[in-house]
């Protein structure tokens, strides 16, 4: 059995996470950024390295930096209001937290059939 580099293993869990934060179930994900569910079960458990160009795929589809994938940070001025977000969704009961995820995945869906294009 292949060894698991740690690098691999760590930029899998946030994949992982951040699929999961954006309620994409792993199949669903993998036809989103065009490649089979087996792969991308590898690539979140480490398994196997991830590629460049699907990197760019994964944050392109769940709207995140690669910053966050790859080094684990985000800009000090996002950090803050990630932060701020987290806290007030810490003192939410189960169901309201429960109801804001749902909110805000509609929400990022809308965002979606609205969005601009990139500037150049």
């Amino acid at each position: 059995m292949k060894e698991k580099k740690d690098i691999n293993v760590k930029i899998g869990v946030r994949i992982k996470m951040s699929r999961e934060a954006a309620g994409y179930t792993q199949d669903k994900f993998a036809e989103m950024i065009q490649m089979g569910s087996k792969n991308l079960s590898d690539i979140e458990r480490g398994i196997v390295g991830v590629s460049l160009s699907t990197i760019k795929r994964i944050c392109i589809a769940l709207k995140i930096s690669s910053d966050l994938l790859i080094m684990d940070e985000l800009e000090a001025q996002d950090s803050d209001k990630v932060s701020f977000l987290i806290e007030r969704l810490k003192q939410l009961s189960p169901k309201q937290l429960d109801l804001a995820v749902d909110i805000n995945n509609k929400l990022f869906e809308v965002m979606e059939l609205h969005e601009e294009p990139p500037e150049k």
